[in-house]
């Protein structure tokens, strides 16, 4: 049951701006964070802390 389409914690892609193409993944609840998720994380390509926008 856990690919559904209209899941309430869908699996996301949080995609580094520094253009490594390094990505996370993670899931975000629908009901609390309805805008694309932007987090600051370490890319290790970059070898730094960057913004991860959430790419679908």
């Amino acid at each position: 049951m856990a690919g559904k389409s209209g899941d309430l914690r869908p699996i996301i892609r949080l995609r580094s701006t520094a253009g490594t193409g390094y990505t996370y993944v993670t899931r975000k609840s629908r009901r609390n964070t309805p805008d694309r998720l932007v987090l600051k994380k370490y890319d290790p390509i970059a070898r730094r802390h960057v913004e991860f926008k959430e790419a679908r």
